[in-house]
């Protein structure tokens, strides 16, 4: 189970969304934050975190210039077991949380797989050091469920993975150092029809599920989206668009398509025409070159040996020009 949900954040991150709104600072953002929570053998909760982080400046982020920290990453109060998953990443274990030494290069983006633990039945304080443009949370089905109070989240139903299903929590647009209290209770597993409804207002007055969510996107589709140069058009309108030009090219393509076939028939045809005309005139030539060579032999003019040997060579020319024209006539 816990290989199957790290390939799942592995293939979640990297077609994570890139851009958004920069650090008052650092110009460093988190993309989007992938977390599958759900309960270890011992009773605690395991909590397995995919974040992309991104250095939206024009020159290498090299930290705050305090120590040799690059990237700060602040876990819960009373975390345990932390466990950084690349190890081609250089990290460092701090008594708060973990930093990475390696500078983030311009306009580029990291991806810092980790997990800790949390005890059971402890709520779980988070708060992250830079701004988070998104944060999906998931839980597999029937492993719980998860409230939220400090911010608003929604409800993405469920959704396969792997022949896993999770249940999708979303938050956005959460600024750095907020604090959010997040509730897991492995042994309560939301209701019909909140899966169903997929964000219905929950009872309490500052948490979790406060407006109804559109249909789970393909997180590799936001990726892509965001990355693209497009990213500031509305995607449906630009889909319309796309779609429009798309018909408009193939209707095009197809009528000069045609347009080139009926052109390059009537070439064919006046090139036959031209043909045919040539053969006529050289059968025209050769029966005059005949008549005069008659004519010349009658006079005396040539020999008789001279006369069969050009006379026999007119006929052998005339019969290949007849049999050219013989193509157009049958």
């Amino acid at each position: 189970m816990i290989k199957k949900i790290t390939v799942f954040l592995l293939a979640l991150a990297l077609l994570a969304p890139s851009g958004g709104v920069k650090a008052a600072e650092a110009n460093i953002t988190i993309d989007m934050h992938y977390l599958v929570v759900s309960p270890a053998e011992d009773g605690s909760t395991n909590m397995m975190n995919m974040v992309n982080y991104t250095n939206l400046g024009s020159s290498d982020y090299k930290g705050e210039g305090k120590g040799e920290a690059v990237l700060t990453v602040t876990l819960p109060e009373g975390s345990t077991g932390l466990n950084f998953l690349d190890g081609k990443i250089a990290s460092k274990q701090t008594d708060k949380g973990f930093i990475t030494t390696d500078p983030l290069p311009a306009n580029q983006t990291i991806v810092l797989p980790y997990s800790y633990r949390m005890p059971a039945g402890k709520d779980i304080n988070l708060a992250f050091d830079y701004p988070v443009q998104m944060m999906q949370v998931l839980v597999p089905e029937g492993m719980g469920s998860i409230e939220f109070k400090g911010a608003n989240a929604t409800n993405q139903g469920l959704f396969n993975f792997e022949d896993q299903k999770y249940v999708g929590y979303s938050l956005e647009g959460i600024p750095a150092n907020e604090p959010i209290t997040m509730i897991y209770n492995k042994d309560v597993q939301p209701d019909a029809g909140q899966l169903q409804q997929a964000g219905a207002k929950s009872s309490g007055n500052e948490s979790g599920i406060t407006r109804q969510s559109p249909s789970f996107h393909n997180p590799g589709h936001l990726r892509m989206w965001y990355q693209s140069p497009l990213k500031s058009f509305d995607p449906h309108i630009l889909m319309i668009v796309l779609g429009a030009i798309l018909i408009a090219a193939i209707s095009y393509f197809s009528y000069f398509r045609i347009k080139n076939r009926a052109e390059a028939e009537k070439l064919e045809n006046n090139s036959d025409e031209k043909a045919f005309k040539l053969l006529m005139a050289k059968q025209n030539t050769i029966m005059d070159k005949i008549l005069e060579l008659e004519e010349t032999y009658g006079n005396g003019l040539l020999s008789e040996e001279e006369y069969n040997a050009k006379i026999e060579a007119y006929k052998q020319h005339l019969v290949k020009v007849k049999l050219g024209l013989k193509r157009f006539v049958e």
